[in-house]
């Protein structure tokens, strides 16, 4: 029945006490928002911590909701902020660089590359995925953090460049700026998979 809402309708209906309604939208996202924190932390305990707490967020912000922005908008908005208050508390000057665009190195660029592939494929396939995931985490860590924030929230999130800019307190040129040169160093380091 919920399938076809769209996520404000879903998140409306939440607030006025569809449970079914918040259980699709946690459905939709669970994937893209995990991955976000993913790439953005590295470690699967900070991921898993940061991404229980968002949807806590999210429980306790829906008597206020008002769809004033795109439901992903609003979702990867509390995403960043969340992000940067476990940089302010675990890591004060990794805070001020992420802030800064600058990398954060803390991160377990692994995690990603060993999550497990879909037990259907063959051996061959799951060799693959894995050098292909490795190369992937390897050139998304290499980029600076706020490039690989655009590129992760335009990608994980669907968010647009005015999103993405409403999301991380940016101008849309610097948005577009940052999600350019994520791009081009992307394409640049995984030129041979293209």
């Amino acid at each position: 029945m919920h399938e076809d809402w769209s996520d404000e309708r879903l998140m409306l209906a939440y607030r006025d006490g569809d449970a079914k309604a918040f259980e699709s939208l946690y459905r939709r996202y669970r994937g893209a928002l995990h991955r976000y924190l993913a790439h953005q932390c590295g470690n699967p305990a900070y991921a898993e911590e940061l991404y229980q707490d968002i949807w806590i967020k999210v429980v306790n912000a829906r008597a206020d909701y008002e769809p004033l922005a795109r439901f992903p908008t609003w979702l990867f908005r509390i995403a960043h902020h969340r992000l940067l208050d476990h940089y302010r508390k675990h890591a004060p000057e990794a805070a001020l660089r992420y802030a800064s665009g600058e990398a954060v190195n803390d991160c377990d660029t692994n995690f990603i590359a060993r999550q497990p592939a879909p037990p259907h494929q063959t051996p061959h396939a799951l060799h693959e995925r894995h050098e292909m995931a490795q190369r992937i985490e390897r050139a998304l860590a290499d980029l600076p953090a706020a490039q690989r924030e655009a590129f992760l929230l335009a990608e994980e999130g669907g968010l647009s460049l005015a999103e993405i800019a409403a999301t991380t307190a940016s101008s849309r040129e610097t948005c577009k700026s940052r999600l350019r040169y994520a791009l081009s160093k992307l394409r640049h380091s995984l030129q041979d998979l293209l």
